[in-house]
Parts: C-alpha cells; sequence; structure tokens
C-alpha cells in the first residue's frame, strides 16, 4: 500500500491514470459525434441519415479510441517494463555504482553527502529496484502505464459522450438538428471540462472555455463542409 493511501489528504495526483482517459474519451465523444451530426444535418440529410451516421461514428469511435489508448499505453508500458529490466541487470552487476548514483541524486536535491548515502543505504535495503525506479526513473505505482484500464475507460466515456448527441437527434424535429445538437453539446463539452477540472483540483472555468472552444470549432468546420459538399451533389 502507497503513502498516498495510508495518508488522510486526498492527493488528486491518484486520479491521473484514469482521468485523463475518461475526459478525453467524453470529450472526443461529444465533439466527433455532434460534428459527424451537424456536418450531415447540414448537407440537408433527413433524420435517419443523421442517426444512422450518428451510430457509426460512436461504434467506430469507441472502438478507435480503445485501439488507440491500449496501443499507446503498452508502448509507455514496455519501455518502463524495459528500463526496470536494464536497472534491476545494473543493480545485480554493479551494485556499488547504483549506489552512488542514487545517492548523487539525493546530494543534488540539497542532501548533505553523509546523510545522502545513510538515505541510499536504507532505501535498497527496503526495496533497492522500487528506489531506483521512482528516484532515477521516474516510475512509480501512482504514473505507472495500465493499458487496459486506459482503453476500457476512453471507450465507455467515449459511448457516454457520443451518446448525448445522438438523444438529442432522436427528440428534436429535423430542422432544428444542427442548431440544438451544437447548443446541446457544447453545454456538455462545458460541463464536462468544468466536472474534469474539479475532478484534477485545476480552476474549472478554465477547462470549460478551452473545451467549448474548440468544440465550437470542430462543430462550425464541419458544418461548413457539410454544407459545401450538400449544395455541391
Amino acid at each position: 500500500m502507497t503513502r498516498l493511501k495510508l495518508h488522510d489528504e486526498r492527493h488528486r495526483v491518484t486520479r491521473v491514470g484514469w482521468l485523463r482517459a475518461a475526459v478525453l474519451g467524453a470529450n472526443d465523444g461529444i465533439v466527433s459525434t455532434a460534428s459527424l451530426i451537424v456536418g450531415v444535418a447540414a448537407a440537408s440529410a433527413g433524420r435517419s441519415e443523421v442517426l444512422v451516421a450518428g451510430v457509426a461514428g460512436l461504434v467506430a469511435g469507441a472502438m478507435s479510441m480503445a485501439a488507440g489508448e491500449y496501443v499507446s499505453v503498452s508502448s509507455q508500458s514496455d519501455t518502463e517494463s524495459a528500463d526496470l529490466a536494464r536497472e534491476r541487470g545494473e543493480l545485480s552487476a554493479q551494485p556499488e555504482s547504483e549506489r552512488e548514483e542514487l545517492a548523487g541524486l539525493y546530494r543534488s536535491r540539497g542532501l548533505d553527502a553523509e546523510t545522502a548515502l545513510k538515505v541510499t543505504d536504507q532505501l535498497m535495503a527496503h526495496d533497492a529496484l522500487g528506489a531506483h525506479a521512482r528516484d532515477e526513473l521516474g516510475i512509480s505505482e501512482i504514473t505507472a502505464a495500465r493499458p487496459v484500464q486506459a482503453a476500457f475507460t476512453s471507450a465507455a466515456t467515449f459511448t457516454a459522450g457520443a451518446a448525448a448527441p445522438l438523444i438529442l437527434v432522436a427528440i428534436t424535429p429535423a430542422g432544428a438538428l444542427a442548431v440544438v445538437v451544437s447548443a446541446g453539446s457544447l453545454a456538455g463539452l462545458a460541463i464536462l471540462g468544468a466536472v474534469g477540472a474539479q475532478a484534477g483540483g485545476a480552476p474549472p472555468l478554465r477547462a470549460a472555455v478551452r473545451v467549448t472552444f474548440w468544440g465550437a470549432l470542430a462543430m462550425a468546420l464541419t458544418a461548413g463542409i457539410g454544407r459545401l459538399v450538400g449544395a455541391a451533389v
């Protein structure tokens, strides 16, 4: 059990792994699906065509998010595993050199030479690889890559985010699809940005404005392209 789990204070850094994937998935679900719907609607397509396009975008997007997160985070995990294996070999082959390397890190952070060696000896006696992983490589239990968690989180939150524009399509008159879906999706993005920032301990207003701006830009560009294509065909 980590010190952060034993400590009474609640540190939001423990959420960084799943929170990043969750916010990314939900944000992408709303933006990509709403933009697709608005673009198809701007091309003068009927409700059924818009719904088909939206559902296809949801399924394809969720699978893409899951695969993309799994592959990218697996690459990070592979790199971490390789670094740990290399460090394990160095600890076995040249323990004294690794001891001095770790002590040097502690001296660079402000400890005197004697204290740095004492800290190094105690930490290496307890868990040599863990000490080097944390202080030399920057790998800890909190920040370690978790590909499966990232993939499932992204896919699930993408689906949840993409479902919102589809629900709006189902309950909105055909003539107002683009306007209602755009407005509703932007409101959802603002809420998502604020909630994600709040969960991570960041200022909610800045996050809400940032995500709403990029969502509005994506929908505007897609609507413009849809209108041009619709007029051409």
